[in-house]
C-alpha cells in the first residue's frame, strides 16, 4: 500500500497499530516498509474463512456459505465489541474512530469469529488511497450522510456503518439501502435471509433491526453509541 511520505507521522500512526489488541481486531504481527517508494506491507494473522463479503448474495445456499442464525448473531456482536474497544479510552490505547467499516473490512477466522481489519490504518495510508477507499464505502451505503457537508469522520460514523453491516447480515445481501422502510414496516419473514429457511428467533431478529434502524438514523445525535449498542445487544439473548 502507498503510506504517508512523512516518517514522523508514518511511525505515529505505526505505533498506534501496535496498541490494538482485541479479540475481535486482527493483529498486527509486523511490517515491511520501502522508503524510497512509499510503500509498506503489513502483516497479520491469516483468516480462514475469508470476509464477510463472501457470505452475502449467496444464492440457494452455495458452496456451503450460508451463514447459521446461530453464526449471524456471533458475528453481529463480535463487530459490536470490536469497533466499542476502538471508540473507549484505555490506559493502553486513545479512543479511535475506524473510519472505513464495511463487510470487507470484516474477517472471519476458523471459529467464525468476527476479526474487524483496517483499524487506524487512515493514520498510515497516503491521502490519495484514503480517497479512494472513501469512494468505495460511499458507493455502498457505508458512509454517513453527514460526512458530505461535515468532511469529518465521528464515532457516530462507524455506528452507521455497523448498522448498514447488520442490515446485511440479517437479510444476506450487500445493497441494503432499500431495504430500511421494509425493516419499518414490513414483517421480518420478508427482511430475512430467505437461506435461513425460517431458522432464526423472531425476537432476536426484531431487536436486530431495530437496533440497526437506530444506528442508521439519518441524524447522528440519533444513533446510539457503541456501548449503548452492546447493552441492547446484551438484553437480546
Amino acid at each position: 500500500m502507498s503510506c504517508k511520505s512523512e516518517e514522523a507521522d508514518f511511525l505515529k500512526g505505526l505505533k498506534m497499530l501496535t496498541l490494538l489488541r482485541h479479540e475481535n481486531l486482527v493483529s498486527l504481527r509486523g511490517f515491511c516498509c520501502s522508503r524510497g517508494r512509499g510503500e509498506c506491507l503489513l502483516v497479520y494473522d491469516f483468516m480462514a474463512n475469508g470476509n464477510l463479503s463472501q457470505y452475502l448474495d449467496v444464492k440457494d445456499g452455495a458452496n456451503g456459505r450460508t451463514l447459521d442464525w446461530i453464526t449471524r448473531v456471533s458475528i453481529i456482536k463480535g463487530i459490536a465489541r470490536g469497533i466499542e474497544y476502538l471508540h473507549s479510552s484505555r490506559p493502553s490505547k486513545p479512543p479511535l474512530v475506524h473510519q472505513n467499516i464495511s463487510a470487507e473490512k470484516v474477517l472471519i477466522d476458523h471459529h467464525f469469529a468476527p476479526r474487524l481489519s483496517g483499524c487506524g490504518l487512515h493514520k498510515l495510508l497516503a491521502d490519495d488511497v484514503v480517497f479512494s477507499t472513501l469512494k468505495s464505502s460511499a458507493a455502498m451505503g457505508y458512509l454517513a450522510p453527514e460526512y458530505t457537508s461535515t468532511g469529518r469522520f465521528t464515532e457516530k460514523s462507524d455506528v452507521y456503518a455497523f448498522g448498514i453491516i447488520v442490515f446485511q447480515i440479517l437479510t444476506g445481501k450487500r445493497t441494503v439501502s432499500h431495504l430500511r422502510l421494509s425493516a419499518e414496516h414490513g414483517s421480518l419473514e420478508e427482511l430475512l435471509d430467505q437461506n435461513l429457511k425460517g431458522n432464526f428467533s423472531k425476537p432476536e431478529a426484531a431487536k436486530f433491526a431495530g437496533i440497526a434502524l437506530l444506528c442508521t438514523s439519518e441524524s447522528p445525535s440519533q444513533r446510539p453509541t457503541m456501548e449503548m449498542v452492546l447493552q441492547q445487544l446484551g438484553s437480546s439473548c
